[in-house]
């Protein structure tokens, strides 16, 4: 309980830019913005050297999931922006640590631009989201939570690699 107040205390900012004008977006753009800070400490935390960690031979690398978090960027945020999921295969192609944070920052760009190119009233049109119709918000607030799930994944890898997680440093 205490995590999601301060989640929210903590988004609360992030959302007043266009709350006035759009309170929905903002609301959803500000959970997008702490999971995209997370996601992004998280590269600059884990030692170069600490990206191809797994901690079993059925499961992601720790750069893999980076890659992987930028894939889902493109394919979630293309069905809002261009009616179709964009496929970009980072997960395969990039693995450097330099080439996974230019992947992350080319795919959170696209998603910001996402958010930028809706209002209240445009991000209630519907869109193709896996074969079923959504509204372009409710697609958009689908990606929160994803990115979150693949940084439970890092935080366990970081733990494992005795790296404490952006989440869980201290307030500055």
């Amino acid at each position: 309980m205490r995590f999601a107040i301060t989640m929210t205390l903590l988004a609360a900012p992030l959302g007043c830019q266009d709350a006035a004008k759009n309170p929905q977006l903002a609301g959803a753009k500000a959970f997008y913005e702490l999971a995209k800070n997370d996601v992004l400490k998280s590269v600059e935390k884990m030692p170069e050297a600490k990206f191809s960690f797994r901690p079993s031979d059925d499961v992601r690398t720790y750069g893999q999931l980076l890659a992987h978090v930028a894939d889902g960027q493109f394919v979630i945020c293309g069905m809002v922006k261009d009616g179709k999921p964009v496929m970009k295969g980072f997960e395969k192609s990039a693995t450097t640590k330099t080439a996974i944070l230019q992947a992350l920052n080319e795919a959170f760009a696209y998603c910001d631009s996402a958010y930028a190119g809706l209002t209240d009233a445009s991000s209630v049109d519907m869109a193709s989201f896996f074969g079923n119709q959504r509204t372009k918000l409710s697609i958009l607030n689908f990606k929160p939570p994803h990115q979150m799930e693949h940084y439970g994944n890092m935080v366990t890898y970081m733990g494992k690699n005795k790296v404490v997680p952006p989440s869980s440093e201290p307030a500055r």
